[in-house]
């Protein structure tokens, strides 16, 4: 199937291909590093194609924007985080595949939105507490790790989730994101054959559409590696709160 068959077998208005080509361009942005606005392509895409349809689509984008992020960020890289989190969230993604193919459209959209407004509230809480330790309850991690996994498979909503961790771990701003750049693509890769077998969201023809849009989200990530370098430590904790909380709210009530 050719780009214009594809494009015509999708039925979408022009503005919708235009907000499709956004959500490429800052997704690149957000696998950069800039965390917190990767809220908006779940948000753009679930409007376009559906929550559940929207995670298969994004999937192989996310995949490749990986590839892109443990490139350029590999020796960030604190690796006793993935050793601690990888297992959980594995187990997490299981029990997402099951609850996913379960639940109704409508019932997997609010079930998004409480989990970004829950992690909100918990990333409130760690930020403003006056404590300056970082938790070392193992339960805190497999916790973690188990809902993000979950959350990654639901809707590929664990950013806010692993933000929270990171951001409790008080992880520097390359290490945070050299560290989730990893875990993801381990993560994503193994969602993959889960999205093409059991839930079928992920097809010849949204790969397709995958590689089309690639080039905006390589566009996307460079330019966004550049902003990455400007921003201090403070203001890029309270750049991902901040946008991470706007998106939850948004998919409450859309």
């Amino acid at each position: 199937m050719g780009l214009t068959e594809l494009f015509q077998s999708y039925n979408l208005s022009l503005f919708n291909w235009l907000a499709i080509g956004f959500a490429a361009f800052v997704l690149g942005i957000s696998k950069s590093g800039i965390k917190g606005i990767g809220i908006l392509i779940v948000l753009i895409l679930a409007f376009v194609f559906g929550e559940k349809a929207s995670t298969g689509i994004l999937l192989p984008m996310l995949i490749s924007a990986d590839i892109l992020a443990v490139s350029y960020y590999n020796r960030h890289t604190q690796w006793k985080f993935i050793k601690m989190l990888l297992p959980w969230m594995i187990i997490g993604v299981l029990v997402g595949v099951w609850v996913g193919d379960a639940i109704s459209e409508v019932l997997f959209k609010r079930v998004m939105a409480v989990i970004i407004i829950g992690s909100i509230l918990v990333m409130w809480f760690f930020e403003n507490r006056k404590s300056t330790t970082v938790p070392g309850n193992k339960l805190f991690s497999y916790s973690t790790g188990f809902l993000a996994g979950f959350t990654t498979m639901i809707g590929n909503l664990a950013g806010p989730i692993s933000n929270v961790y990171f951001l409790a771990m008080r992880l520097p701003k390359n290490e945070f994101i050299g560290t989730a750049a990893w875990l993801f693509f381990i993560i994503n890769v193994f969602k993959l054959p889960f999205h093409f077998f059991v839930w079928k969201t992920v097809s010849k023809d949204t790969l397709i559409l995958n590689i089309a849009l690639f080039p905006l989200v390589a566009i996307g990530f460079f330019a966004g590696a550049k902003v990455v370098k400007l921003i201090s430590n403070s203001n890029y904790r309270r750049f991902i709160i901040i946008i991470t909380a706007i998106g939850g709210i948004v998919m409450l009530f859309r």
